[in-house]
């Protein structure tokens, strides 16, 4: 191992990924018995102190050490780091060995993410390098040994992981939600397919239905949360776990290919190196066909891809002065140019709505279902001018000196220059795609229907945008309430 007793090994958690097995697999082949020589400590409320205490074990004993979870305890890693010098001060066991785990975080103080060595383990991209890594994941001794129904129910399963994982980048095409399927599911799918196919080899009938639910409501199901994603786990193992797999000595695996031109089949039982080859020669190019998807499913991916591309570039630009012609701006000149639209163009500080003045009014007896829409329409707008506001006089004065310029303000700065929408922003506005410029001029719209509205707030304005409310829905209600009313109508009956 490329680690010392100093030199600790930080695992930087991708979803569903597991570390743990791995050390102790990496323990055993070091000749070290994971059950009596590798501490793990998950940190958490009171288990600094027990993690305190396994290190200093470790450090005299030669034992590994593992913390898992280490960015949940921020001001732990603080005495972590101390204690880690003292140990290098003092000198430590050469067998003595610190593994430590956490998702990607900004706690991790700079001096232990510089002493650490960095891995992590990122799901390979396309259905075929997935297949690879899914099937060379069991040895070869540990395929070769098995009887060949299980053979070939392990290949349509490593089928099955791999369209798991990838559908994922589809995004509410391939999943409702984004779950964290790991080779920890195919691990343990495996063991539980070894352990049926012997309890059920007198009677040679194989269990379809047992299988498909521990596989698709329990291994992999476990993870799924919405119904319509079960729903669709479901249909794609009965369509793979059936009695076609074993009776056909080609049997197709990717879903609704007829007349298509595109096929992928699970081989009739064959040797370790036969299956790679297979995967390797066999498996068509990339295409949402492998997935139970149309073609179109690729363009909003791919179109997805692109956009991220580009605002990779955008983010990485210099933007310390003017582009290299002297044609750009620089980051100071453009937040500058941004604030005299904001100031001038749009004048949001002019325009904040006075909600006292609207509801005096209004009075009690005039407000109905839309003008309470309208008035919580004017506490929405006021909110989000105000943050637009102060956070901009709080960027000019640092500019001036007069402040000192914080990570909050040059995050904000970085986001108005490659033109999107800051978050702090974003959180108190309404949902939008567009880019800050486009954003502005909508938020400039959506207030001057507001102002249409104000200055007679008793009468029903004859048209509303919908589109330019931070919430429609309420809106929407309101015309029911008011229908309801005047209709002598049930709301729970209506609908829009």
């Amino acid at each position: 191992m490329d680690s010392t007793p100093t030199t600790p090994i930080y695992f930087i958690l991708s979803p569903g990924a597991d570390p743990v097995k791995d050390v102790e697999a990496l323990a055993r082949s070091q000749g070290i018995d994971p059950n009596k020589m590798l501490h793990t400590i998950a940190l958490g409320q009171g288990q600094d102190v027990v993690a305190m205490n396994k290190l200093d074990i470790g450090h005299k004993d030669g034992h590994w050490v593992m913390l898992q979870n280490i960015h949940l305890m921020p001001r732990f890693l603080i005495e972590l780091e101390k204690r880690l010098d003292h140990f290098a001060s003092e000198g430590s066991n050469p067998s003595f060995r610190l593994f430590v785990s956490s998702d990607p975080s900004t706690s991790i103080p700079i001096g232990l993410l510089e002493r650490c060595i960095k891995l992590t383990n990122e799901p390979p991209e396309g259905l075929k390098q997935n297949m690879k890594r899914a099937f060379t994941f069991f040895n070869k001794e540990e395929i070769e040994e098995k009887d060949p129904k299980i053979k070939t129910i392990l290949f349509a399963l490593c089928y099955f992981h791999s369209v798991m994982l990838e559908r994922r980048k589809f995004g509410p095409k391939g999943w409702n939600m984004r779950y964290p399927f790991s080779v920890g599911d195919l691990r343990d799918s495996a063991i539980v397919l070894n352990n049926y196919m012997e309890t059920n080899a007198a009677s040679g009938k194989i269990p379809w239905d047992d299988l498909k639910y521990i596989f698709g409501d329990i291994m992999y199901g476990g993870h799924i949360v919405d119904d319509w994603d079960r729903i669709f786990c479901s249909a794609f193992l009965n369509n793979l776990m059936n009695d076609t797999l074993l009776e056909d000595d080609e049997c197709e695996l990717f879903p609704f290919v007829e007349g298509k031109g595109v096929s992928f089949k699970c081989p009739a039982p064959i040797a370790y190196e036969k299956y790679l080859e297979h995967i390797e020669t066999e498996c068509p190019p990339e295409t949402p066909l492998a997935f139970g998807m149309d073609p179109n499913a690729e363009i909003d991916f791919r179109t997805t891809q692109c956009y991220a591309l580009f605002k990779t570039l955008q983010e990485i630009q210099p933007r310390g002065g003017a582009a290299g012609g002297g044609e750009g701006q620089g980051i100071q000149e453009r937040i500058q140019a941004f604030m005299v639209r904001v100031n001038d163009e749009c004048a949001l500080d002019q325009n904040k709505l006075n909600i006292d003045d609207i509801a005096s009014k209004l009075g009690d007896e005039a407000r109905t279902p839309f003008q309470n829409a309208f008035l919580q329409e004017c506490e929405y707008m006021n909110i989000l001018i105000r943050a637009i506001v102060s956070s901009l006089q709080e960027i000019e004065l640092a500019f001036r000196g007069e402040l000192t310029m914080t990570e909050k303000m040059e995050q904000l700065m970085a986001a108005i220059f490659i033109n999107t929408v800051p978050a702090p922003w974003a959180k108190l506005g309404y949902p939008s795609t567009r880019g800050l410029g486009s954003w502005l001029d909508n938020l400039k719209q959506r207030l001057d229907q507001l102002n249409a509205w104000k200055d007679d707030p008793v009468k029903k304005p004859p048209v509303t945008f919908l589109n330019r409310l931070f919430n429609p829905q309420s809106f929407l209600t309101a015309i029911k309430q008011v229908y309801a009313r005047e209709n002598m109508v049930e709301l729970n009956q209506l609908t829009i």
